[in-house]
């Protein structure tokens, strides 16, 4: 343990020694990904769906674009490689540049030429490794460098969860991140065996496998663990200290409260930032030290030079300009709004079976804004209020909604979480929401065995009901949001994506998106459309203040008395240190 406190005072003397030029180095990287790269990759996306009046891209039709735009597909194709690209060479700058730094040799033009030289390594036939090696490397690298970028890379937390219920997906998806976790440390010293010696992909792999192997990858990953706990403490102590001298601040006058609380801020962003770069820096230190002829510099502090210095300056002013418009709307509270609260499935909590009157009923006493509902088809043409396709988790019976006519299925009991109900048929459960005054946000769920005058006839008997009562209808299916549209403009309708990147460019009138993959951007713009976004499923009280903060336009949720009183206590502590600490605990987590 003394061994290890002792490299990591070493690295973090070389830290103090050239802390200007990485800040240059890796902040100057974080804001052109930031302002740049991404928003770039983001319009070239939405920009080829657009031109080819392809409003999206989704297992639903993967396959048509590659069968029937195969333009559109190989324009795909290549902004991927593009992507890949661009992502290999910001980790180049990122280790080529803490090499130079750290050995006291740090040029800019240097520096470029040397990327130039990285990406001589690359090869056609070794990029089918390199993606592997990303998607393996990636849960790791990110732990050690966290880049806006590759923070974007993610498994929607919908499809976690989904694997998480059934006991052999879960063991499924531990043992893969095990594996994974295991393939990370011993293949993380590919790509510096890639750039800084110029070995070719699967060399650079055999390589950090030997490198790594016997106690090596312990060694390795004890000395990451007590960095990462250092750094935390650190912060921690950090956090605590301004939040209570926030709260002696918050029992002045409001004004100075606030001007006080905006330079809290600030200090917690520009330590927080300062500690980051520190623990990368000295993460990736640790990780090539095993590399031949890899020595950082810990006793000549070399002349600044007057480029990182303007660099720096440069730097330093987009931070603290971005920081102070952000953290004065934050604190104001400017641009935040009450979202409006809706019942995923008609449940709250557990209350009943999801999608039936009894539950309705019990969650209706909630007053949430909208319970959600599903709608399938059935055999003789009508609406059935339920979500699974198929009856056998709630029922036990292996049939489908369209197998079945609607006199049968409703004559069907349902069971959920200890509690039972009769399936409920649209008609039914509408009757029963208009005395209990309760608006409804209707998803039309679609199979391929559904009849094609479904929209029509769909339309046709609640259209009209549907606009009286304010009721909003969504759909998956991008195809309904198109045949209602041509149908019945005045239907307000909402696409539902599972996950995001691209900016939003569609028919519908509002969006209902996946949490964990929404962020700020795709809400701004969309709201600059004059198009609503809801978030779902969103079950935990610190998600729910997190998409208050985003400004979503509403949160579904099966925990709807928890969203009440989160709203609540958002609403009511709005005490300047209860907002640092928001921003400490919730905010971070968006990039």
């Amino acid at each position: 343990m003394k061994d290890i406190f002792q490299e990591i005072r070493q690295y973090s003397k070389n830290f103090r020694l050239h802390w200007l030029e990485y800040i240059a180095l890796l902040v100057g990287i974080d804001i052109f990904t930031q302002m740049l790269v991404i928003p770039v990759f983001r319009y070239i996306t939405t920009g080829i769906l657009k031109a080819s009046a392809i409003p999206f891209i989704s297992y639903q039709n993967i396959i048509t674009i590659i069968t029937t735009h195969t333009l559109v597909f190989l324009s795909l194709l290549i902004e991927l490689v593009a992507l890949l690209v661009v992502i290999y060479g910001v980790f180049a700058l990122i280790l080529l540049g803490i090499r130079e730094i750290s050995q006291g040799k740090f040029v800019f033009k240097f520096l470029l030429k040397e990327l130039f030289q990285a990406y001589k390594s690359i090869r056609v036939s070794s990029c089918l490794l390199l993606i592997l090696y990303f998607l393996i490397v990636v849960p790791f690298a990110d732990i050690v460098y966290r880049t806006p970028l590759l923070a974007k890379v993610q498994i929607p937390e919908f499809i976690l969860d989904f694997l998480m219920r059934n006991v052999w997906l879960a063991s499924g998806v531990i043992i893969f991140y095990i594996i994974a976790f295991i393939l990370g440390i011993r293949l993380i010293l590919t790509l510096p065996i890639m750039i800084y010696q110029g070995e070719k992909t699967l060399p650079a792999m055999k390589k950090s496998w030997r490198l790594t192997s016997h106690r090596s990858w312990w060694t390795l990953l004890s000395r990451l663990l007590v960095l990462g706990i250092s750094a935390g403490l650190i912060l921690f102590a950090f956090y605590l200290l301004v939040y209570f001298c926030q709260l002696g601040f918050d029992q002045l006058s409001k004004a100075f409260s606030l001007s006080l609380a905006t330079f809290n801020l600030l200090l917690v962003q520009i330590i927080s930032e300062f500690v980051a770069l520190w623990t990368s820096v000295a993460s990736i230190l640790i990780i090539v030290q095993p590399l031949e002829n890899f020595q950082p510099q810990t006793q000549v502090k070399f002349a600044r030079r007057k480029t990182v210095k303007i660099v720096d300056l440069c730097l330093i002013t987009i931070f603290l300009l971005t920081a102070g418009v952000n953290n004065a709307l934050y604190l104001k509270g400017a641009d935040m709004q009450r979202p409006l609260t809706i019942s995923h499935r008609g449940v709250s909590d557990k209350n009943g079976v999801q999608n039936t009157i009894p539950a309705l009923k019990k969650t209706a006493k909630l007053h949430p804004d909208y319970v959600e509902i599903d709608l399938h088809e059935t055999k003789d043409n009508q609406f059935v209020v339920m979500h699974d396709e198929n009856l056998k988790k709630l029922a036990g019976i292996s049939k489908t909604p369209k197998d079945l006519t609607l006199k049968q299925l409703t004559k069907i009991t349902l069971h959920e979480d200890g509690h039972h109900a009769k399936i409920a048929s649209f008609d039914q459960y509408l009757r029963v929401a208009a005395k209990l005054k309760q608006k409804l946000l209707i998803e039309v769920k679609t199979t391929p065995n559904d009849s094609p005058k479904m929209l029509e006839r769909f339309n046709k008997k609640y259209g009209k009901l549907i606009i009286k009562r304010e009721y909003q209808v969504q759909s998956l299916d991008y195809r309904v949001i198109e045949g209602l549209h041509q149908i019945n403009p005045k239907l307000f309708v909402l696409y539902i994506q599972p996950y995001n990147f691209t900016y939003p460019q569609s028919l519908a009138d509002g969006y209902s998106m996946e949490y964990s993959t929404l962020n700020n951007d795709f809400i701004w713009q969309a709201q600059l459309q004059n198009k609503p976004v809801y978030a779902w499923t969103v079950n935990e009280s610190n998600i729910m203040m997190k998409m208050m903060y985003e400004n979503v336009n509403g949160i579904i949720t099966d925990q709807l008395a928890e969203l009440t009183e989160t709203i609540k206590d958002f609403e009511d502590n709005r005490s300047n240190a209860n907002k640092l600490l928001n921003y400490i605990l919730i905010l971070p987590d968006e990039e």
